[in-house]
């Protein structure tokens, strides 16, 4: 088994809000999720079997679904037609101890957002589910349209945006960037390394941001906070 490098520092990589549902009727499974998923930012939810679970589903809002293939009461194909039939957003993984390609073709083609294998290997599924949900979200976010907040009043165009406005559509930009650092890191890492490093680079500017912050290019040629610049 291999030991963990104590001089690399431990990070959580459910590190955005989500609240998670597993339905399983392995509670041994269950708890070991509910431990290894957990961090100051994911809510787990549990559900033994089928029935347990469309009630779960039927009171609560989730972020994602991890979904067993083989119960004893409702295997996991027919509760996921059942879910799809009045919710066609709600991310789904589905589990199961068979990895052959029949169960995982037709997971993807009952709408499946992504498929793991048991033994469970809890750090993958982390990946795999921040990876899920921060494309899920990306997806759903409307369109940018024309900020009808400009105005050209006198000599130019004067922003009536608040911060909040900003904030928000900043917060898009961030989710995509996201998105499309997910699906880079999964394509090939090393392939798009100079593009990763300037989506991260944009990213933390984004973050950076608040209204009335002055940005400033730096000696390199950077754009950054003017605070920054004067410091350096």
């Amino acid at each position: 088994m291999p030991v963990k490098d104590a001089s690399v520092p431990w990070t959580f990589v459910l590190n955005e809000p989500v609240r998670i549902l597993i339905v399983d009727d392995d509670s041994l499974l269950c708890e070991f999720a509910s431990v290894y998923l957990s961090s100051p930012c994911a809510s787990i939810d549990i559900a033994c079997g089928a029935a347990a679970g469309r009630l779960q589903l039927s009171q609560n809002a989730y972020d994602i679904l991890l979904l067993d293939i083989e119960m004893p009461d409702v295997d996991g194909f027919a509760l996921l037609a059942e879910i799809r039939a009045s919710n066609k957003h709600l991310p789904v993984i589905m589990l199961t101890g068979h990895d052959d390609i029949t169960s995982i073709d037709r997971a993807y083609q009952m709408g499946a957002n992504s498929f793991a294998t048991k033994p469970v290997n809890w750090r993958q599924l982390s990946y795999q589910i921040r990876h899920v949900v921060r494309t899920t979200r990306a997806r759903d976010l409307p369109p940018p349209g024309p900020h009808d907040a400009l105005k050209g009043s006198g000599p130019g165009p004067t922003l009536e945006a608040t911060g909040h406005d900003i904030q928000a559509s900043l917060q898009i930009v961030i989710d995509r960037a996201n998105a499309l650092e997910e699906r880079l890191t999964a394509d090939d890492g090393e392939r798009w390394s100079e593009l990763l490093r300037g989506v991260r680079s944009f990213t933390s500017l984004c973050r950076t941001f608040r209204p009335g912050l002055e940005f400033r290019t730096d000696r390199a040629g950077q754009l950054r906070p003017a605070e920054q610049c004067d410091a350096a």
